[in-house]
């Protein structure tokens, strides 16, 4: 069974972000709002460019020749360490 939300006393500038945000994304402000909720309760969340720069640094990673083993020993069922 649905639910019916109300949010009150949104700020005019949130509002107006919102409306904005939706005619981009070329949805009404109910279906932008219902985007956002959606993804927000999601388990899994898109990674971000700079999620995806730390994970490369943390690896320690410096060049393609270095990717490509990585690639080459997980996909050969090897481990890097």
């Amino acid at each position: 069974m649905a639910v019916n939300l109300s949010i009150k006393n949104v700020p005019d500038d949130i509002a107006e972000h919102l409306r904005r945000r939706a005619e981009r994304h070329h949805r009404s402000l109910q279906g932008e709002l219902m985007a956002i909720l959606e993804r927000s309760v999601s388990d899994e969340q898109p990674v971000t460019p700079i999620q995806v720069w730390e994970a490369i640094r943390q690896l320690g990673l410096r060049t393609p020749a270095e990717s490509k083993k990585m690639i080459r020993e997980d996909r050969d069922g090897g481990t890097r360490r």
